[in-house]
């Protein structure tokens, strides 16, 4: 297997003995090369046979040893951005160590690599730019899309998953230009980290479409192509040259769509799907990780799935996602398609999707007809906004994709609990600064009562002698392990079946019945969690014909050997 990284330099491989990598390379082009240094864990013999005496100190370190130490250099950090950039500039320098880390670590840093805080670091990422991680094609060059591809030296068989982005919405900051292209890289640290995804069988992608971020395009040291978002025509074209290619290029790897535009996302995904296999985090994954936190929530309250009122505040790409997942859960547990949609009410920029409003073509199938609204209490004559909904409705679920701060507001989540004995409440728009509403009010305003998920991590809240640990709906509780299930099975596609399969098997990790139990588990077992996932989404492939590769008769082994471990390979002089 080859690297992608200068390959006449070095070569990866395995045996009996576990993997090993062949070093070409001598003295400081070991060390130069983030793929194979090992730093002080060299051996004497080692450091002898690559030319690397008097280029270390004299000590020798095993890899633990290491990992205490930078972990205190870590923690010397003294603020969020900070260590992005210290983890940013340790895997630039030894890659293994960066992901042994990051595991070891992985509930402490999570928010550190992903969300929240890669938000800042994209934000500003032209003025911390130091060495390029990714591949960059432009929509002004379309003719070097497959030079670009083929530039990190891989060969067909050698890649699993490329984690592609166009910017326009990043995290809850939007169009961010180039510097998405960190949004890539973190994703495939947490694929790595949280399911073994082999990090030298991927690939981050940015496509500069340009940028409509008048800070950015102002900027004098802003790194991107320097004019408007170019849109139409033009765009599905240079997707489709991006598709196309990699598919050539690299036949068995997954394409993941990340942070999208609402008005390309789902259209893309729709375009793509069934011809490829790819996968769309902010909307599949997004709706798996929720729709599990609802069934863990749901079994909790005690009230069946069909008797559930759903309001979706901020029906967007991710909102519709949701919903639309959920409905399939509801028509997998016997309920008709028609009445399983008829559960859910969905609000836009304009309120309530209703007939007569201009809709995008995904949110169609869920706009109310004009005769199901007479005789509702409004307000404001002819505006249908969440107050409204909330009282004619009167819903036992709420979700907020909307990005809108505080819009779950006291009256509105007091109104709830009145009729409500267990509401289901989940703020899931982030950064932090954009949720609905936060959990310590949720809790105070329905006195401990509120089954709740968040998009964003919160501290436990301690309320009338319970203390309440709030669950996040990261998305990375399910995105690696849908991408190792569909690698390790090599599925043709991706299909809705796996993505509730993935849901299922995540919502089955926990019991929610105690009071103050979090509706999701935690981050610190993600690995056992992503191999659980994995398997759910391997038998949904099997069972539907999309498994290309069968995993015998022990799958649990299989998925188990598939998942790369962050140690050193052997090094073999060559």
């Amino acid at each position: 297997m080859t690297t992608g990284f200068q390959p006449n330099e070095f070569q990866f491989g395995s045996d009996g003995s576990g993997e090993f990598v062949k070093v070409m390379a001598r003295g400081y082009q070991v060390l130069a090369s983030p793929v194979i240094n090992q730093g002080s864990a060299f051996s004497r013999t080692t450091r002898e046979e690559l030319g690397l005496e008097g280029l270390l100190p004299t000590g020798v370190m095993s890899l633990e040893g290491q990992l205490q130490r930078v972990y205190r250099q870590y923690q010397a950090q003294p603020d969020s951005l900070s260590k992005y950039l210290f983890l940013n500039a340790m895997h630039d320098r030894n890659e293994v160590l960066y992901f042994a880390l990051l595991a070891a670590h992985i509930e402490e840093m999570m928010p550190i690599v992903y969300t929240p805080t890669i938000g800042q670091a994209i934000e500003e990422y032209s003025h911390w730019y130091q060495r390029p991680r990714g591949v960059f094609l432009s929509i002004d060059e379309p003719e070097t899309v497959e030079r670009s591809l083929a530039a990190m030296g891989h060969q067909p068989d050698d890649l699993d998953l490329i984690v592609v982005t166009d910017s326009e919405g990043i995290l809850g900051i939007g169009d961010q230009g180039v510097g998405g292209v960190a949004i890539t890289v973190g994703k495939l640290a947490v694929y790595t980290a949280a399911a073994g995804v082999h990090p030298h069988r991927v690939m981050p992608v940015v496509l500069d479409t340009g940028t409509d971020n008048l800070k950015l395009l102002n900027d004098e040291a802003y790194l991107g192509a320097r004019h408007a978002r170019v849109r139409g025509e033009r765009y599905d074209d240079f997707i489709e040259e991006f598709v196309t290619t990699a598919h050539k290029l690299y036949p068995k790897a997954m394409i993941h769509w990340e942070d999208f535009g609402a008005a390309n996302a789902t259209r893309i995904l729709a375009k793509y799907r069934n011809d490829y296999c790819t996968f769309n985090d902010d909307i599949q994954g997004t709706a798996a990780v929720v729709v599990a936190a609802l069934m863990a929530a749901i079994k909790a309250s005690g009230t069946p799935l069909p008797e559930h009122r759903i309001v979706v505040h901020g029906a967007g790409t991710a909102g519709i996602g949701i919903a639309s997942l959920l409905r399939r859960v509801m028509v997998e547990e016997g309920m008709d398609a028609d009445e399983a949609r008829s559960h859910f009410w969905g609000l836009g920029s304009r309120g309530l999707l209703r007939e007569g409003l201009k809709l995008r073509d995904f949110q169609q199938p869920w706009a109310r007809a004009s005769s199901e609204l007479k005789g509702w209490k409004l307000d404001i004559k002819g505006h249908y906004e969440l107050a409204d909904v909330i009282r004619n409705v009167k819903p036992t679920i709420l979700i907020g994709s909307s990005a809108q701060a505080g819009s779950f507001t006291e009256p509105l989540v007091r109104e709830m609990a009145g009729y409500c004995d267990r509401p289901i409440i989940m703020p899931l728009s982030n950064p932090t600064r954009k949720a609905e509403a936060i959990p310590s009010d949720l809790i105070s305003w329905t006195k401990g009562r509120a089954l709740i998920a968040t998009g964003s991590p919160f501290d436990p809240v301690s309320f009338d002698g319970t203390r309440y640990r709030i669950a996040q709906a990261n998305n990375a509780l399910v995105f690696p392990g849908i991408g190792l299930g569909a690698i390790a099975c090599r599925a043709s596609r991706i299909s809705e079946g796996m993505i509730a399969a993935a849901a299922t098997a995540l919502a089955s990790t926990v019991n929610a019945h105690a009071k103050g139990a979090a509706l999701l588990p935690s981050m610190s077992s993600l690995r056992a969690i992503s191999a659980k996932v994995a398997l759910a989404v391997v038998a949904a492939a099997q069972n539907q014909g999309l498994a290309t590769v069968d995993l015998g008769s022990n799958p649990v082994q299989a998925i188990y050997d598939a998942m790369w471990q962050p140690r050193y390979p052997r090094v073999i002089a060559a």
